[in-house]
């Protein structure tokens, strides 16, 4: 498959000053069969200068297309563009009349039939540029239009929309006008839905998701409705603009492949986040941050849009910071969601940022010079870094200050389009600091400053200096800690206290050298740390000593990067994490660390030949976890436990039993997610086989059943077993993207270096054929879950970097590569350290 002409900035802009688009009538057809859907597009647009200009579609066959009443040649379609010549000035309608291709990636109109029950699902997801998958559109984000939207549906189907939806009398079903907004977030949602509704603020709110998982959604309901009440209050309290839709619609759809999609008035998340298994407060804690993420959106991203894509940071980051201060200040049922991003989050923004694909969070137009481009950079900058950069931004400036900028921001782009150039000054109007100096500090750079205290002492008193290698400013929360005398392992606050780095000389305080020093206390700013020596002992002996658990999040991520950079030997954290992780509480920080020291330092940092001790030494380690938690004082905690000692353990004889008694002795009950856990460690091991991965099949025969048995599949030790698998996941075009991971998950394990080790040389130019065959959406796949991860050696860098160098690669694997590749050059240099 040849690859789709992209759009281009200049494109757009030339498109931009000569298209006025006011109205799109689309007409959908979900019944004519398996493979294709009929869509037809009215487009009213006004010419504002006479010229040519085009307008993109991907059909299976354009069936006919007419201007102004006058037909075009369907022959002209070239790739994806519909030329319009000889436009005259004035108003236009554009009718296109196509059969459009259902999708099996998760990109454009995404079919699903439920193995549970055979029931067919449909939904569109139409980011960046996947509109023209759907319908004919003028298809970049400042050619904003209102959305007229008729869908023929099977009988028992319920037809979603972004706006209220009624079935009318000929039994199709219409969608309420929309306000303006880009083609990108136009959304259907087509299926025999299982509903929940309620009323909000005089609006209908719903949740909505596949009839086979309503038992979970139910269950769930009463919180997901509080969650989002609770967050449409407080943004109401937030932003001085209402809410800009008419409804609010959440369906949970299956094969989705972001966490969400922010379509206003209907938000589509994968529907993993209907939990038909027992789940961590954390775990919910994520849900809730990805609905008032999402929500944020409405205003940031749908009221007001980016003009072009090299600002969908103000999309991502800005949605990002609000969906985690707003849940900790619209509700206490969660702990401290910042703990959470520190540990899960900000660190996928640093790892990021320290690879040759970094970027600033505000690229310059020109680093963006077209879609393809574009989506590569929804990464870590733009969604973590980006949101610390807020952060820091709201502690610099105040968040009053704050807000009142937003707000100016809305009022003066409400239902339209807007630039960081706009951003920036709308926020200046609400201080007196130097905010454009501040973005260009911190939006337009690349990298991470990295902040070293050097601490001294003297009688009466000691002395603070933070080095400052970088060139950003940052205002820090630096907290002082000494030990408990009652209780050695415990340590004390002294102070806390905000700086400034640089700072204008180094502070002296009164009193003792400190047992403990924390810059960037509670994780206010972007930046690594670097601690004086005494402090880093400190924190290896007692770190769960120190109080407060952000505070063990930032310290906690101190020692990661540190073991990154080699700074720190990777024994040392694995002796960290069993000191302290049996004393931890919060399960964030107990999931973060065991998660890093198994995939990064197990699996890929220590000498194959040291991996089955680490291994072991994490093994102990969960296993404290599953006693100190006997009592059922800490379900989640002891629910994490056991998911990492089934993840780290080789004691084949303890999982089978188990898997037999359908239970952990103590609890918890092996529900479907735990019993495909245990079986896919046990086919790592060798100890189980196809026919009770049949049978577990069987009892399971749900999507997330099906995708269980692919990763066993794919994981058994066997030359039949991985011949298999790799022939679905690099020949098998039919093959789903949800599936294709899940068997690129199971296929690459360690451990399994003989099997694996011919096909290393395979992955390269057969990832390369089937990226350009099936799109971003599973060359993204195929360069992430597909990569031979575990393949340590520099026979695979070698290989990676001369394919790199040679070969033509699609935008979405070549990037993929430059990171997996970048990863792999880091543990190789951390083995050697």
């Amino acid at each position: 498959m040849t690859p789709m002409p992209v759009l281009t900035r200049e494109e757009a802009q030339t498109r931009a000053r000569i298209l006025d688009v006011h109205r799109y009538a689309i007409d959908l057809d979900l019944t004519t069969g398996d493979d294709t859907f009929d869509s037809t597009t009215v487009i009213e647009f006004t010419a504002l200068a006479a010229g040519d200009t085009f307008v993109e579609l991907k059909p299976a066959v354009l069936r006919g297309a007419t201007l102004d009443g006058q037909p075009l040649d369907p022959a002209t379609l070239d790739d994806n563009r519909l030329p319009l010549t000889g436009l005259s000035e004035g108003r236009h309608e554009l009718r296109v009349d196509t059969a459009m291709r259902y999708s099996r990636t998760g990109e454009g109109m995404h079919r699903f039939t439920d193995p549970t029950d055979g029931e067919t699902y449909t939904y569109t997801q139409l980011f960046l540029d996947d509109v023209q998958r759907v319908i004919a559109a003028f298809d970049q984000p400042d050619l904003k239009a209102v959305f007229d939207l008729t869908v023929t549906a099977p009988d028992h189907w319920t037809v979603l929309a972004n706006g209220v939806t009624e079935r009318r009398e000929d039994g199709r079903w219409k969608a309420a006008t929309t306000p303006r907004i880009s083609t990108y977030l136009v959304a259907v949602a087509a299926g025999p839905w299982h509903s929940v509704r309620t009323e909000h603020a005089g609006l209908p709110f719903g949740i909505h998701c596949r009839r086979s998982l309503a038992p979970h959604l139910d269950a769930d309901a009463a919180e997901i409705l509080d969650v989002t009440r609770r967050c449409f209050d407080r943004y109401h309290e937030k932003f001085t603009e209402p809410y800009p839709f008419d409804s609010y619609d959440q369906a949970f759809v299956p094969e989705f492949n972001a966490g969400a999609m922010e379509n206003p008035g209907l938000v589509t998340f994968r529907d993993e986040f209907v939990f038909r298994s027992a789940v961590t407060v954390a775990e919910r804690q994520t849900r809730a941050m990805v609905i008032a993420h999402e929500m944020a959106h409405m205003w940031f991203g749908d009221l007001v849009t980016l003009k072009w894509w090299d600002d969908i940071w103000l999309n991502e980051s800005f949605a990002e910071y609000m969906g985690y201060q707003t849940i900790n200040e619209a509700t206490a049922r969660y702990p401290d969601t910042w703990i959470g991003y520190g540990i899960a989050r900000k660190s996928w923004g640093y790892d990021a940022d320290q690879r040759p694909s970094t970027h600033a969070v505000a690229p310059d137009p020109e680093a963006v010079p077209d879609t393809a481009s574009a989506l590569l950079n929804f990464d870590g900058i733009s969604y973590a870094k980006g949101a610390s950069a807020l952060r820091q931004l709201v502690a610099w400036m105040g968040e009053k200050e704050f807000l009142a900028g937003i707000n100016n921001h809305f009022a003066r782009h409400r239902f339209g389009n807007a630039t960081l150039a706009d951003f920036i000054d709308n926020l200046a109007t609400a201080t007196d600091r130097d905010v454009h100096a501040w973005a260009d500090a911190w939006l337009r750079t690349t990298g991470i400053d990295t902040l070293t205290a050097d601490v001294t002492g003297e009688p009466g008193r000691w002395t603070l200096a933070l080095h400052r290698d970088g060139s950003r400013p940052h205002r820090a929360t630096v907290g002082v800690y000494d030990r408990d005398l009652a209780d050695g392992r415990a340590l004390v606050l002294r102070e806390r206290h905000e700086t400034d780095v640089p700072q204008e000389a180094p502070e002296t305080r009164p009193g003792t050298r400190p047992a403990l020093v924390v810059p960037n206390e509670h994780d206010l700013t972007y930046a690594k740390i670097r601690l004086d020596d005494v402090s880093l002992q400190t924190t290896l002996r007692a770190l769960s000593g120190v109080p407060d658990p952000l505070t063990r999040a930032v310290l906690w991520n101190t020692l990661r990067d540190m073991v990154r950079d080699g700074d720190l030997a990777p024994a040392d954290y694995l002796a960290a994490a069993h000191a302290h992780l049996p004393e931890e509480t919060d399960v964030s920080l107990v999931d973060g660390v065991i998660g890093f020291a198994l995939h990064q330092i197990a699996d890929r940092y220590v000498p194959d030949g040291e991996r089955a001790a680490a291994r072991a030494t994490l093994t102990d380690l969960t296993r404290d976890l599953i006693r100190r938690t006997e009592d059922g004082q800490s379900p989640g905690l002891r629910l994490t436990a056991v998911r990492h000692f089934i993840d780290c353990t080789d004691r084949t004889g303890t999982l089978q039993g188990w898997l037999a008694d359908g239970a952990v002795p103590g609890g918890p009950d092996l529900d479907p997610e735990l019993r495909w856990r245990v079986l896919r460690r046990l086919a790592v091991l060798g100890a189980t086989d196809e026919a009770s991965i049949a049978a577990e099949l069987d009892r399971d025969p749900s999507a997330t059943g099906q995708e269980g048995a692919a990763r066993c599949r794919a994981a058994l030790p066997t030359p039949e077993a991985k011949a298999t698998a790799w022939e679905r996941m690099f020949h098998d075009d039919t093959l789903s993207n949800y599936l294709f991971n899940a068997t690129a998950e199971g296929f690459w394990q360690p451990g399994q270096a003989d099997l694996l080790t011919p096909y290393v040389a395979r992955y390269y130019p057969e990832a390369t054929a089937l990226a350009a065959r099936r799109g971003p959406a599973i060359a993204t796949a195929a360069g992430r879950q597909a990569f031979p991860v575990y393949a340590v050696t520099g026979d695979n860098l070698r290989r990676g970097d001369e394919h790199l160098a040679t070969a033509d690669l699609t935008p979405a694997l070549r990037r993929q590569l430059v990171d997996r590749l970048d990863d792999l050059r880091r543990a190789l240099r951390v083995r050697e350290s």
